[in-house]
C-alpha cells in the first residue's frame, strides 16, 4: 500500500512537508519551516506530528527556507536517514540553514529580553548553528535525471524545476507487491517560469497517476517578462541622469543573481553606461559562489555570455561586499550606482542602512522588484506613504519609486496549466498544496475544465491511500 500524508503546505504556502509511506517505510517529500504568523507559526515549527525516528529517508525538492527549514531539528530529534537532494540543493543548503540559525538565534535573544522583563520564562531557538551544519552529514547529492532508489520498491528521480538553482519536480515510481503495474506519483514542487534569465525552463512532467502541485499562483497570471531589461535599463539610465543611485531591496539567492546578470549584459550591449554595481549582502556574496559552481543548469544564453565573459554575474564595475566596514564606505561613494542589498522587504539586513542613506534624496531611485508583505518597511516604500520609520526614526520618502513586475520564480496559472494539462486523461488524483485557498480553488477550476476528475485540497493531517483504481482517504487528521 502507498499513502500520502500532508503535513504542511497544506492549504497554505509555507511549512511543505508530504509523508509517503510505502513498505512500512516513510519517506518526506521536503521538510520546511512555517513563515507567517511568528506566534501561531513557532508552535507549529516546534511540533513534528511525525516521530522524526520513524523516517527513512527526506526527498528534498530545493533549498527555500519553507522546504528545507525543519531540517536541522529533524536530524537533532533523532532523524538518521539520508536527505536526498541535488549537488547544488545542497550547496545552497549549506548556507541558507546556517543563516536560518543565526536568525533564530537572534530573534530568540530579543524575544528572551522581553520576556525576562515581563518575569516570565524564556524559550530556546528552533535550532542553532551547530545544528544545520549536523543535518548536511545526512545530505546524498543525487544530479537530476538519474534514477536513485528510496526502498525496494520505490525508485525516485528529479527533473530540472526552474525555480532557483538546483530545484527539482520529483518522479517517484512505486512497485506493489501484489501487482505488476507501477503507481506513478510526480510531486512539482515548486515550479519556476519558462524564458526567465539564467536557469534552463522547467522540463516538462513525465506521466503520472497522481500529482502533487504547488498552487503559488494558481489562480493568477503575471505581467509579461519581455521587458524587463529595458524597463530595468531606463531606470538605471534615468537615474544615472540625475546623478542620483539606484537601490534595490532583493532577496539574495535568485533575485540578486538575475539583476546582476541584466546589468552586466546591459553595460556590454552599451544600453547603459558603466556604474558601480554594489551587492552588500553577506548571504547573497556566497550564494554567487554557489552560482558560478553550477554552470551545468544555466540556459543557452547564459552558456553563451558566460564563454563571451568568463563570469555572467562578475565584471569589472560589480563589487560584492562582505565586510561592515566595506558597507559603511558605500555611504561615501556620491556618484550614480547601484546598490543591491538584502533584505527583500527591507525589514533586516544592510538594505535598511542604504535606505536611510540614501531616502530623502529626490535624485536616487528605491526599485522594488519582488512581492512587499503588508506591514512591512518595503510595502510602505511601495506605497510611497510620505514618511517612513526606518531604525526608530522617521525619514521623509523623497527618492523616486519603481515597481517592476515579473521577476516572479514561481510558474502563474496558464504556466502551471502547460506543464499539467497533456497529464489529465491519465490522472486519478491531483492533490493542490503550496497555496493559499483562493489561488487553489481557481486552480481546481481550471483543472477540471481541463480534464482532471479528482482534485484534492488538503488539510493539514489528511491520509489518502493510492491505488490503481483511485485515491481514498483514510484519515482525517492526526498521526
Amino acid at each position: 500500500m502507498l499513502t500520502v500524508s500532508f503535513r504542511g503546505a497544506a492549504q497554505e504556502v509555507t511549512g511543505s512537508c508530504h509523508v509517503l509511506e510505502a513498505d512500512g517505510r516513510r519517506i518526506a517529500l521536503d521538510c520546511g519551516l512555517f513563515q507567517g504568523d511568528r506566534k501561531h507559526d513557532h508552535e507549529k515549527n516546534r511540533t513534528f506530528e511525525i516521530d522524526p525516528k520513524s523516517l527513512h529517508a527526506v526527498v528534498l525538492s530545493h533549498a527555500h527556507i519553507d522546504h528545507c527549514g525543519r531540517l536541522p531539528m529533524l536530524v537533532a530529534r533523532g532523524f538518521e536517514g539520508p536527505i536526498y537532494t541535488t549537488p547544488a540543493t545542497r550547496d545552497l543548503c549549506a548556507l541558507l540553514l546556517a543563516d536560518s540559525a543565526h536568525i533564530q538565534q537572534e530573534d530568540t535573544q530579543y524575544l528572551n529580553k522581553k520576556l525576562q522583563r515581563k518575569g516570565k520564562p524564556t524559550v530556546s531557538p528552533l535550532y542553532e548553528e551547530h545544528d544545520a551544519h549536523a543535518a548536511l552529514h545526512a545530505f546524498h547529492s543525487v544530479s537530476q535525471e538519474r534514477w536513485f532508489w528510496v526502498t525496494r520498491r520505490l525508485r525516485v528521480r528529479f527533473h530540472h524545476a526552474g525555480h532557483m538553482l538546483g530545484s527539482s519536480s520529483v518522479e517517484l515510481v512505486y512497485n506493489p507487491p501484489d501487482s505488476d503495474k507501477p503507481i506513478r506519483l510526480c510531486f512539482t514542487g515548486d515550479i519556476g517560469r519558462p524564458d526567465m534569465p539564467i536557469l534552463r525552463d522547467p522540463k516538462r512532467l513525465e506521466p503520472f497517476d497522481y500529482v502533487i502541485t504547488e498552487s503559488t499562483y494558481g489562480n493568477r497570471t503575471h505581467p509579461p517578462t519581455g521587458d524587463l531589461k529595458g524597463e530595468l535599463a531606463r531606470i538605471v539610465a534615468e537615474t544615472s541622469e540625475r546623478g542620483g543611485k539606484v537601490i534595490i531591496p532583493a532577496f539574495s539567492v535568485g533575485r540578486t543573481q538575475v539583476i546582476v546578470y541584466y546589468l552586466h549584459q546591459l553595460m556590454r550591449e552599451g544600453a547603459i553606461q558603466p556604474l558601480p554595481i554594489y551587492v552588500d549582502s553577506p548571504l547573497a556574496v556566497n550564494a554567487t559562489e554557489v552560482f558560478r559552481l553550477h554552470p551545468e543548469l544555466y540556459d543557452r544564453e547564459a552558456k553563451s555570455f558566460q564563454q563571451i565573459t568568463g563570469d555572467i554575474l562578475g565584471c569589472s564595475s560589480c563589487t560584492y561586499v562582505q565586510s561592515v566596514d566595506e558597507s559603511k564606505a558605500i555611504n561615501k561613494y556620491k556618484k550614480p550606482a547601484v546598490i543591491i542589498s538584502a533584505s527583500g522587504m527591507c525589514e533586516a539586513g544592510r538594505i535598511r542602512h542604504h535606505l536611510k542613506n540614501n531616502i530623502q534624496d529626490a535624485n536616487n531611485t528605491i526599485l522594488i522588484v519582488g512581492f512587499m508583505a503588508a506591514h512591512t518597511l518595503g510595502r510602505r516604500i511601495v506605497e510611497k506613504q510620505p514618511k517612513v520609520n526606518i531604525f526608530g526614526k522617521e525619514y521623509k520618502l523623497k527618492a523616486r519609486v519603481e515597481k517592476l513586475n515579473g521577476f516572479s520564480a514561481h510558474a502563474d496559472r496558464e504556466e502551471l496549466r502547460g506543464l499539467l494539462k497533456p497529464h489529465a486523461a491519465g490522472c486519478k488524483g491531483a492533490f493542490l498544496v503550496h497555496g493559499e485557498l483562493d489561488q487553489m480553488q481557481g486552480m481546481r477550476d481550471m483543472l477540471r475544465g481541463d480534464g482532471y476528475r479528482d482534485i484534492y485540497m488538503p488539510d493539514r493531517g489528511e491520509t489518502f491511500e493510492l491505488g490503481h483504481k483511485g485515491a481514498r482517504q483514510i484519515d482525517s487528521g492526526g498521526d
